[in-house]
C-alpha cells in the first residue's frame, strides 16, 4: 500500500487534480487578479487532460460502452450542479434563459463539434470512418426527441405566456426525459450492448482493447476517484473563471448568451479530447458514444433537475428555442441522420458537421 501511494505521488495526472482542487477551494467566490486567473486557467487545462487520462483507464477496465457512459454521466451531473449554482447566483433575468442556452450549446457542441472533429480525425487517418448505424441511430433518435420535447415545444405551447412550460408541462417533460434516458442506458448497456461497440471496416465487433493489459482493480478505483476530482475541478474552475468571461464578453460588446457557450465549451473539453483520441485509434463508435451520450445526458438529466429546482427558484424558466436555434437544431438532426444511416462517413460529412458548428458559434456572437 505504501509503495502504491508513493508511485502515485510523482505522477502528473494525480498531482494536477489535487492542486486544482486546492486552488478551487482557495479561489471559490473571490474576485481574482490577473495572475491568479492565469494560474487557474492552467490548472483548468491540466485537469481536463487528467480527466481524459483517468477516463481512458476506467474505460479500458470496464470496456465499451460503459467507459463512455461513465464519462458522459459524470460530466453531466457536475454540469447540472454548475447550472443550478449559476441560476441561484444570477439575476432573475439572466437565470431565466441560462439552462436553455447551456443545454442547447451542449447539444450543438456534441452533435456537431465533437462529432465533426472525431470524423475529421478518423477520415484523415483512415479515409473512411466506420461505426455501428443501429446503435448510433438509436442514440441520435433519442437526442432528437429529447431536444424537441424539452426545447422546441415550449415555444409553441399556449398554457403559459412566452417560451415556457406550465408547471404540469414541465413535470411531464422531466418525467419523459428520465424515462427516455433510462431506456437508452438499458439498451446501451444490457439489451443491445453490441450495437455500441467499435467495429472494423468489415463489420467485425471490437469488444476488447488488444493493445494493452487491463489495469488492476486498485488502479481502476484510483482513476475513478481521480476522474471525479478532476471533473469537479474542471467545472468548479470554469465557474471561478465565469466572472472574467462575463466581463470579457461585455467588454467586447457580445450577447450574454456567449457566456453559456464558453462555459459549455470548457465543461465539455474532457469529452472532446477523449472522443478525438478514440477516433485517432479508429474507434469512431466510442467517439460517437461520447458525443451523443453527452448530448442526451445534458438534456435528460438537466431538465428534471431544473424542474425540481424551480420549486425554490424565483422567476420564469424559458426553455423554448428561438427561430434561429430551431433551424440549426433541425439542420443538425437532418444532417446527422444522413451521416449515421450508412454506418460509414467520409471527410465531406465531417466538414458539414463542423460548418454547422461554426455557424452556431458565429450566430451566437453575431445573432
Amino acid at each position: 500500500m505504501i509503495g502504491f501511494a508513493r508511485s502515485l505521488a510523482g505522477r502528473w495526472e494525480v498531482l494536477v487534480p489535487a492542486l486544482a482542487l486546492v486552488a478551487l477551494a482557495v479561489t471559490w467566490g473571490r474576485d481574482l487578479p490577473g495572475l491568479a486567473v492565469a494560474v487557474v486557467a492552467l490548472l483548468l487545462a491540466g485537469s481536463v487532460l487528467a480527466a481524459v487520462h483517468h477516463a481512458e483507464v476506467v474505460a479500458h477496465k470496464v470496456g465499451e460502452p460503459f467507459g463512455s457512459l461513465v464519462l458522459a454521466v459524470a460530466v453531466t451531473v457536475i454540469e447540472v450542479a454548475l447550472i443550478v449554482s449559476l441560476m441561484v447566483s444570477s439575476s432573475a433575468e439572466k437565470s431565466a434563459t441560462l439552462a436553455r442556452e447551456t443545454v442547447f450549446a451542449a447539444v450543438m457542441i456534441t452533435c456537431n463539434g465533437i462529432v465533426g472533429l472525431s470524423l475529421l480525425v478518423a477520415t484523415l487517418r483512415h479515409r473512411v470512418a466506420v461505426f455501428n448505424a443501429e446503435g448510433t441511430g438509436a442514440a441520435l433518435g433519442t437526442v432528437a426527441t429529447l431536444a424537441t420535447v424539452c426545447m422546441v415545444l415550449p415555444t409553441f405551447t399556449t398554457s403559459a405566456n412566452g417560451p415556457v412550460f406550465s408547471p404540469g408541462q414541465l413535470a411531464f417533460a422531466a418525467v419523459a426525459s428520465l424515462v427516455l434516458y433510462g431506456l437508452f442506458v438499458l439498451t446501451q448497456t444490457v439489451r443491445h450492448r453490441d450495437y455500441f461497440l467499435p467495429v472494423t471496416e468489415d463489420g467485425d465487433v471490437l469488444d476488447e482493447d488488444d493493445h494493452a493489459e487491463a489495469p488492476s482493480g486498485r488502479e481502476t478505483t484510483t482513476s475513478l476517484v481521480l476522474l471525479l476530482i478532476a471533473l469537479v475541478t474542471v467545472v468548479g474552475l470554469a465557474k471561478v473563471e465565469s466572472p472574467v468571461i462575463e466581463r470579457g464578453v461585455e467588454a467586447a460588446g457580445l450577447p450574454h448568451a456567449v457566456v453559456g457557450v464558453v462555459i459549455a465549451l470548457l465543461v465539455l473539453l474532457p469529452e472532446t479530447l477523449a472522443a478525438v483520441r478514440a477516433a485517432r485509434r479508429d474507434r469512431v463508435q466510442t467517439s460517437l458514444n461520447l458525443a451523443l451520450g453527452s448530448a442526451m445526458a445534458s438534456i435528460g438529466l438537466t431538465i428534471p433537475t431544473i424542474a425540481v429546482a424551480t420549486i425554490w427558484l424565483s422567476g420564469p424558466l424559458e426553455l423554448g428555442l428561438g427561430g434561429t436555434h430551431m433551424v440549426l437544431l433541425a439542420l443538425t438532426v437532418a444532417v446527422s441522420t444522413l451521416t449515421v444511416v450508412t454506418g460509414r462517413a467520409i471527410l465531406l460529412q465531417a466538414g458539414v458537421h463542423l460548418v454547422i458548428f461554426a455557424s452556431f458559434l458565429f450566430l451566437a456572437i453575431s445573432p
